[in-house]
């Protein structure tokens, strides 16, 4: 089986970066998943970029309300029901039926990031949990460097889960296709799914601890 990856992109839509993301994605027929954050779906602009991407056939999941602080204090039910319930609300029907959640925060996937009683929501609610195996750090100046660590990762794994974020990849569209030419050079196939090790939560079955869900790049 030839190896694959996942395009992930997290913390939009952004007008004036997602509409040029996508159509880099449309020109070279790939398909990801979009984890938004809620709140930014009351801009009108932003919310017909979230309707142009499930339109052309990306899935869209949720990267809480606010993205604000990570959903591992003990900050009590109605925080949880605010940053992941109403963050559902406003995707509606833009939202996969799968209910993909992605907490914020980044590193190991721990109760830093997501406490017992906000597993425990998560849980109830249905929703599945996707993580992530390579986080290369576009965000981080100078952006354009996340390239080699990412083309590390796939040479590394048999199925990378790749974290990238709208805002940051928009003025580098052709960072993008470097790595996308070089990926496929590699044998690697884009693929949309994604494999079970990054989805510790599914359809509100909780898989394992998320205490000893492993470290991700």
């Amino acid at each position: 089986m030839p190896k694959r990856v996942t395009l992930t992109f997290d913390n939009g839509p952004w007008p004036g970066a997602t509409e040029k993301v996508l159509t880099f994605l449309a020109e070279r027929k790939f398909f990801a998943t979009f984890f938004m954050v809620g709140a930014r779906l009351d801009d009108p602009n932003a919310r017909a970029l979230a309707e142009r991407a499930m339109s052309e056939g990306h899935w869209i999941g949720n990267h809480t309300l606010t993205h604000g602080a990570p959903l591992g204090g003990e900050d009590g039910a109605r925080r949880f029901a605010d940053e992941i319930g109403l963050a559902q609300q406003k995707l509606g029907t833009l939202a996969h039926p799968r209910k993909f959640f992605r907490p914020n925060g980044g590193g190991a996937l721990g109760t830093h990031l997501l406490c017992p009683e906000a597993v425990e929501y998560l849980a109830q609610n249905g929703f599945t949990v996707v993580t992530w195996t390579s986080a290369p750090g576009d965000w981080q100046p100078p952006h354009r460097h996340w390239i080699e660590p990412a083309l590390a990762d796939l040479a590394r794994d048999d199925w990378t889960v790749l974290v990238l974020h709208d805002r940051f990849i928009a003025p580098q569209i052709d960072v993008l296709a470097r790595f996308c030419d070089e990926a496929q050079s590699m044998g690697v196939e884009f693929v949309q799914d994604f494999p079970k090790s990054c989805l510790p939560i599914e359809n509100g079955i909780v898989r394992e601890a998320t205490e000893k869900i492993s470290t991700f790049a």
